[in-house]
């Protein structure tokens, strides 16, 4: 039998054989990756609020690791200092913060394994995802809706544009961006739509009602007397001569929320609400999704299924058994 000799190191020490497992090599710090995957989005012609909420996130994740002396390069973070990171912001911020945080992470380590910035398989694992307890989402409800009109009557140009804005968002559920980004040049009344732009970057014609475009109508005839009249934006701010951006709409509703009784009304109420009704009165589920602009089942669920069971009841108070009797 041959001799098995043992191996010696350098200090005399037997050695038992086994081989280390090699380390890992030290990749490109994440922080001067960050601008190049900024360039991979703006080139897959992500959205501009996305690419903002991608960059933030991971440079808030750099700088938490470059704190807590972690390793903070594209080979050797692993998944504690990613689970770490998500338990820091859901303390700091709360569990939707860290949600975002690991679907943000999870699309910023896959650029980087199929860049061949890092050879192993991703830190941000499926099942660290934090869980989000559901709670019911607040809905702008019918009578709701006609206070808020109320409280918008007049003739003055605060009073039409914020009516027209209300029906808009009443109407098909626009997002607060594609609401703010409207030109003239993307109003249709004749044709009772407008055109928007996604956040994938389509281009999307969402329709309106009559009295939404009558709303829209009055609402020009005004602004056509404003300073800034000759601004391409549709909606205008009242006492400056500038676009209303998101943040003024967002403060107008809040302000005729409070004058109605609609307490922390914001934009994205109005998504939920827009869906439920066009349900509630016959519109079929693929009819909806249209008209939001939603491309997955998922969406339609996500924003319709806590009012599931009221049009459940209406539907029944239609078609009861028991009543056919």
């Amino acid at each position: 039998m041959p001799t098995v000799v043992p191996i010696t190191s350098a200090r005399g020490r037997v050695s038992s054989g086994r081989r280390r497992k090699p380390a890992v090599p030290a990749g490109i710090p994440l922080g001067d990756l960050i601008a190049s995957w900024e360039l991979a989005l703006r080139s897959a012609n992500r959205s501009q609020n996305t690419i903002t909420m991608y960059l933030r996130v991971a440079r808030r994740f750099v700088a938490y690791l470059t704190k807590h002396n972690e390793p903070a390069d594209a080979e050797c973070v692993g998944r504690d200092q990613v689970r770490a990171f998500l338990v820091h912001e859901q303390n700091r911020a709360g569990v939707p913060t860290a949600l975002a945080a690991h679907s943000y992470l999870g699309v910023f380590f896959s650029w980087l394994i199929e860049e061949k910035e890092r050879t192993t398989v991703s830190p941000v694992l499926a099942k660290d995802r934090p869980h989000m307890v559901r709670k019911v989402r607040e809905y702008v409800s019918l009578e709701q809706f006609g206070a808020l009109l109320e409280v918008c009557r007049g003739g003055d140009f605060a009073s039409r544009r914020d009516a027209a804005i209300v029906r808009v968002l009443f109407d098909n559920g626009m997002r607060v961006s594609g609401l703010t980004g409207l030109r003239l040049y993307d109003v249709d009344l004749p044709g009772r739509r407008l055109r928007i732009t996604l956040k994938g970057g389509n281009e999307h014609w969402a329709p309106i009602g009559d009295k939404t475009a009558q709303a829209i109508d009055r609402y020009l005839r005004v602004r056509s007397r404003h300073p800034a009249a000759s601004l391409e934006w549709l909606w205008l701010a009242v006492k400056h001569r500038q676009r209303l951006g998101v943040s003024g709409v967002q403060r107008m509703l809040k302000a005729r929320g409070e004058a109605s009784g609609v307490a922390d009304l914001f934009p994205h109420r109005f998504r939920g609400s827009s869906a439920h009704e066009l349900l509630a009165a016959g519109a079929s589920p693929d009819d909806v999704k249209r008209i939001l602009g939603w491309k997955s089942d998922a969406m339609l669920r996500q924003y319709t299924e806590a009012l599931g069971d009221e049009r459940a009841r209406a539907a029944h108070a239609r078609y009861s058994p028991s009543d056919r009797v």
